[in-house]
């Protein structure tokens, strides 16, 4: 098994404020180079609820799946399936946690796993 990539920091914002930016405004902040067509002007969009997808929308139209919602537990944490650029069988597995620290400061925890699946082509 190959370790998870995990990672942590805080931001000075309620966990319930933090929670919304990253899901709801996920194409705000979205960096277009992290994206399957990489063009400045497409939306990203994250559908809210298990069975969501993640995905951009190019202007003309075109749509690419990303990943999918495996758990959506508002305002405190949700899971997804990851497969940017890559067939929904070698999709690995994000976790991110919203953990209150104070009424305005969260801690954002990211576990990213599942790096196996992918194979001696990985990453």
């Amino acid at each position: 098994m190959i370790e998870p990539l995990r990672l942590s920091f805080d931001v000075p914002r309620s966990a319930a404020h933090a929670f919304t930016v990253w899901t709801r405004d996920i194409g705000r902040w979205w960096p277009a180079d992290h994206t399957t067509t990489g063009e400045a002007d497409l939306t990203v969009r994250l559908e809210p609820r298990v069975g969501g997808r993640i995905f951009e929308r190019t202007v003309d139209g075109r749509e690419f799946d990303w990943g999918e919602i495996l758990v959506w537990e508002p305002p405190e944490r949700f899971v997804y399936t990851w497969h940017l650029k890559r067939s929904r069988e070698d999709a690995t597995e994000a976790e991110i946690r919203f953990v209150a620290i104070a009424d305005d400061e969260t801690r954002v925890e990211i576990e990213h796993r599942g790096w196996e699946r992918l194979g001696a082509d990985g990453p």
